[in-house]
């Protein structure tokens, strides 16, 4: 699958409004940033479980582990925030 027919139903709204892409930019980035971080969480969290429930001493660590894959949604929201405020 090539990228031309996205491509060509993206330059009529380009030309009609001008903001428009940066507006699908936006959601974009929102968007898979959400589905990374949803993806991280799920795989950090399960491991975490999995190590608590064996080693309950480490569940500080595991928890750090977790908030920073959390952290990827953050930064996407802020991307997308600032492709936002140039739109």
């Amino acid at each position: 699958m090539t990228m031309v027919p996205l491509v060509s139903l993206l330059l009529p709204m380009a030309a009609a409004g001008g903001n428009n892409l940066g507006l699908l930019a936006a959601a974009g980035v929102a968007g898979l940033a959400a589905l990374g971080a949803a993806l991280a969480v799920a795989y950090t969290g399960a491991a975490a479980l999995a190590a608590i429930s064996e080693k309950p001493e480490v569940f500080g660590r595991a928890l750090v582990i977790v908030g920073l894959a959390e952290g990827i949604a953050i930064y996407g929201l802020i991307v997308a925030v600032m492709i936002l405020s140039k739109v």
